[in-house]
């Protein structure tokens, strides 16, 4: 396939998808286009692999949002994602998201894990996540982070796969999301009220779906899905009826989709970005504000920050917690998939700029003093993009002023690494403090 025409097909998916399935307003601007941040990163999440909580009031297309794009770049019927999904409920059992024995044959003394649809298919959708008690959630950890299910002595590991949960705004039945799980989430977006013109055009359209329903190739995956086989034959036999199913999308849309080596490649091509000077130093100088703690040595979740503190006008002191090594992959991986999907030749500042906030709002800890400060902002996000937006403009703002010596000082401590006797480049900033303790020398 020549050089962009996979790019041409998931701009065709999105506008598909915007124009028949997912009715919504632009809400993030990216040099000259306005997204909707849903289903913009709910697109790059299922083109990368990646992992998405999708949160929002009830009934404003959180799950179809993630069956819509999903059924589309992983040509799978709607139904059958459907009937993968796993529901948040406080009953909920191992049984029912991984696996059971097949009864069958434990009978005769056989032990053989019947595993569920939800484990085997590339797609993984979880449905009120936050309905999960905290007990629970720690079932699907290993899942969600590699991809590795266990159940009795079989294990199934997902060559491909991502992940989008969905989580309701706290109620009585709402439980915590345990921070582990929470980290594991690339990105967190909200599904946001469509306005009344477009809400009034989707209680016209209320079979929508259908477009992306085809229930013989439905009955076809669901056959496919319970046989025992190993899985380079199942692998095959889901690939095969994948096919048929992007044919029939092609015939009946004229819309193109993408088959597992496609998006093998669109992956290969994303990795292959890189980041720009500018970006790369941004970038440090944000994970250093969200790390860093003068009299600590480093942000930690059960340390409280000193007043008085050097360092107190930085993120550092309005944090409670310490940014995970998970943060800096999400922010590089979803600002390269941004550039590739824009066509922007190496990731920038603006597309670090644009994801994130979508990064850093579900995994910030804020302190009560800073979350009083600021929430009650007029502000069209919910309060924890709106507080990670804050960040990133804030940390933007610091980086403008000071860019050119904040690169130098990052050359330097590279050189002085590499052998040259040099002196550190000072500043009134933590990233200097970092950079003296990579070179073990004082903060």
């Amino acid at each position: 396939m020549e050089n962009g025409k996979y790019r041409t097909t998931v701009r065709q998916l999105y506008d598909f998808i915007q124009s028949h399935l997912y009715f919504n307003r632009p809400d993030v601007q990216i040099g000259a286009e306005q997204f909707n941040s849903t289903l913009l990163f709910t697109l790059l999440t299922a083109l990368t692999g990646g992992k998405a909580l999708i949160i929002g009031e009830p009934g404003l297309g959180k799950t179809t949002a993630a069956e819509y794009v999903s059924s589309l770049v992983y040509q799978l019927p709607v139904g059958t994602i459907w009937a993968s999904e796993v529901s948040g409920h406080p009953e909920q059992t191992e049984e029912k998201i991984i696996g059971r024995p097949d009864l069958g044959k434990l009978n005769k003394g056989q032990e053989e894990v019947v595993w569920s649809y939800f484990v085997q298919l590339p797609v993984k959708i979880v449905d009120e996540i936050n309905r999960l008690p905290e007990t629970k959630q720690s079932m699907i950890l290993d899942g969600v982070d590699r991809g590795n299910w266990e159940y009795l002595n079989e294990m199934i590991l997902n060559a491909e796969y991502c992940l989008f949960a969905t989580a309701n705004y706290q109620d009585q039945g709402t439980n915590t999301i345990i921070a582990p799980l929470l980290d594991r989430f690339d990105v967190l977006v909200e599904s946001r009220y469509p306005g009344p013109s477009y809400a009034f055009m989707i209680s016209q359209k209320q079979k929508k779906e259908e477009l992306l329903r085809h229930p013989d190739l439905e009955r076809k995956l669901q056959e496919s899905l319970k046989k025992r086989q190993t899985t380079n034959e199942k692998e095959s036999h889901i690939a095969a009826i994948a096919e048929e199913f992007a044919a029939h999308l092609k015939e009946s849309f004229q819309l193109d989709t993408l088959d597992r080596s496609g998006r093998k490649e669109v992956r290969e091509e994303i990795s292959a970005i890189g980041l720009d000077q500018d970006a790369n130093a941004y970038a440090r100088m944000l994970l250093a504000e969200l790390s860093f703690c003068d009299r600590h040595g480093q942000k930690r979740s059960n340390e409280v920050c000193a007043e008085g503190c050097h360092y107190t006008g930085y993120l550092c002191h309005r944090l409670r917690n310490c940014a995970s090594n998970r943060l800096p992959v999400s922010l590089a991986n979803y600002a390269k998939a941004l550039a590739w999907f824009t066509e922007a030749p190496s990731v920038g500042v603006e597309q670090i700029r644009a994801v994130g906030p979508y990064t850093l709002a579900h995994r910030a800890q804020w302190t009560d003093t800073h979350l009083s400060l600021l929430e009650k902002d007029r502000r069209n996000d919910p309060l924890q993009i709106h507080l990670a937006r804050q960040a990133i403009n804030e940390v933007f703002q610091r980086y403008s002023e000071q860019a050119e010596h904040v690169k130098a000082a990052l050359a330097t401590g590279y050189r002085i690494f590499q052998g040259e006797s040099l002196e550190p480049l000072a500043g009134d900033h933590p990233i200097y403090a970092e950079i003296r303790k990579d070179l073990n020398l004082e903060g």
